[in-house]
């Protein structure tokens, strides 16, 4: 059986948003572009017809990879999200106990997950040891430099 993919509604949408992009703009550009690199003679040294073509498996790879995801995606309702545990789709507040630093961060699954912009995974080893505590609960997580622990202040909705 496939792996389930935990998404967002946000994820969700983003991720049909980018498919139908793929599928309406980008095929109809790539299409254009190995027509006049066609128009050009000898494709056999034709270095934008090459490109195109690449351009065009790439592409293709991609919508074959959203649709796998979409096809075992898996909507979490954060209105529904139970808010006295750590969950997908919380918000999270945790104080780093040893620097003393407070960080915020959204749990979603793991297409989703975007560190930079504050979203961890529920399989990351800190997403995965956040699931299930409550605030005020200390997590320790287990990292390469040693163990970390955290505390948590706050479990909001993301949205």
């Amino acid at each position: 059986m496939a792996k389930k993919n935990i998404l967002t509604y946000e994820g969700l949408k983003k991720l049909e948003d980018e498919l139908q992009d793929l599928k309406v703009v980008k095929r109809r550009e790539i299409a254009q572009k190995i027509k006049e690199a066609r128009e050009q003679g000898d494709l056999s040294e034709n270095a934008e017809y090459d490109a195109a073509k690449d351009e065009q498996r790439d592409i293709e790879a991609r919508i074959e990879e959203i649709e796998a995801i979409l096809k075992n995606a898996e909507v979490v309702v954060e209105e529904e999200v139970d808010l006295d545990k750590i969950n997908i789709g919380c918000k999270v507040k945790i104080l780093d106990i040893e620097y003393n630093e407070e960080l915020e961060y959204k749990i979603v699954g793991s297409t989703e997950a975007n560190s930079l912009k504050g979203k961890i995974s529920n399989e990351s080893p800190l997403g995965h040891a956040l699931l299930g505590a409550s605030v005020g609960d200390e997590v320790v997580v287990e990292a390469p430099a040693g163990e970390i622990s955290y505390k948590v202040l706050s479990i909001q909705r993301s949205n």
